[in-house]
């Protein structure tokens, strides 16, 4: 069997960009042996000094619980479990939209979490402060290593890191592994440092 590269990814369930990177990277992980393994960051933290809208701070303070509630499940359970989560979480956020529905935020949470076999009570996690030192210190592990500039998601293979990339919609099949190729390619170059241009469209969900 092929030894397979594992892939570290930071993400906050509220960002639909990383949630397009992350559905990309499964489909890399079907073409190039590689094992995505699965962190948390929040936009709350990344956010917390920075001076943004008070639409967009209302909203990140909302997104802190479902962060809260995947550190507790990576607490207990493993990465497998947690990206088990988080596509659950994704669903219902993204390719169903109710992501804007944050009255219902909880019970939208305690769905995915009895969708990927986990106790709907870790949902109480959303409220609490218990895990807030554990979820500060992933999402440092992970923004550390590309610099503040930067915000979700961040992937690391190895000693490499790099932001992103923000893509729409995420390629399939061998186009994600030769994307996948490209990213890593310059990635792995100490001079590189930014490739970017305008987007164009919205995330576009499967």
């Amino acid at each position: 069997m092929t030894e397979r590269t594992p892939v570290d990814l930071w993400f906050d369930p509220f960002c639909p960009f990383a949630w397009m990177t992350s559905r990309w990277l499964l489909e890399v992980e079907k073409v190039r042996p590689i094992e995505p393994r699965w962190h948390v960051m929040s936009l709350n933290v990344l956010n917390e000094d920075k001076d943004v809208p008070d639409s967009y701070r209302e909203m990140i303070a909302k997104a802190i619980g479902p962060v809260r509630v995947v550190t507790a499940v990576q607490e207990k359970y493993g990465s497998e479990t947690v990206g088990r989560l988080y596509t659950e979480l994704g669903v219902r956020f993204h390719n169903q939209g109710r992501i804007k529905e944050l009255d219902t935020l909880r019970e939208t949470v305690e769905e995915a979490l009895e969708a990927a076999g986990l106790d709907r009570e870790f949902a109480d996690a959303m409220d609490s402060e218990e895990f807030d030192e554990a979820l500060r210190a992933s999402h440092n592990d992970g923004i550390d290593r590309v610099g503040q500039e930067v915000g979700t998601p961040v992937i690391a293979v190895g000693d490499i890191a790099f932001f992103g990339p923000v893509i729409s919609p995420a390629p399939k099949g061998e186009d994600a592994g030769r994307l996948w190729d490209g990213v890593r390619l310059v990635a792995g170059f100490d001079s590189f440092f930014e490739l970017k241009r305008s987007r164009t469209r919205p995330p576009i969900f499967d």
